[in-house]
């Protein structure tokens, strides 16, 4: 999603002062009313996620209540799942005339941009091989990356000391 908090709606009134270097000459005690919202604002995550809300449940899907970032949609025989995070979205499903559709529709009501195929999500690098109907998960990338923040890259390793009692 383009520009996500952009397209929040404001219910209240809401003044900024003059954006540097767009200062009105002589007017510089003057302020901006916000009829949209702006990055940075407060109500901007707030109002960007009612917005997407009301336009999934608008398009049938239903919001799953244990994590309010995932909808789906059920057909006859098959469903699609909306995950999103922020202004990222993972769409998944059987059917791709159905996914087809319903990005069509994401596009004629906000700015999208499509990656095709997920490589990766969340520092989650995702594999398939459908062939063989397998879908890999990896987060090394994102280990290795914690590694370097906390300067631990060239640690060694051990085993890690579980109880003999322990089944996995």
């Amino acid at each position: 999603m383009k520009t996500a908090f952009l397209h929040g709606d404001l219910k209240e009134e809401i003044f900024m002062a003059q954006p540097k270097g767009f200062e009105v000459q002589g007017k510089k005690n003057l302020v901006c009313k916000l009829h949209k919202c702006l990055y940075g604002l407060k109500q901007a995550p707030r109002q960007w996620y009612k917005k997407f809300n009301k336009f999934m449940r608008n398009s049938g899907f239903h919001r799953c209540e244990e994590d309010h970032c995932f909808y789906v949609k059920k057909y006859v025989n098959n469903f699609i799942i909306l995950a999103l995070y922020v202004d990222d979205m993972l769409i998944v499903g059987a059917n791709m005339a159905e996914i087809d559709r319903l990005k069509k529709q994401l596009s004629e009501n906000f700015e999208m941009k499509d990656l095709g195929a997920t490589k990766q999500i969340l520092g989650m690098i995702i594999s398939r091989d459908r062939s063989e109907g397998i879908l890999n998960l990896s987060q090394e990338k994102y280990i290795e990356k914690l590694f370097s923040r906390f300067n631990v890259e060239n640690a060694k390793t051990r085993n890690t000391p579980l109880g003999t009692h322990l089944k996995f």
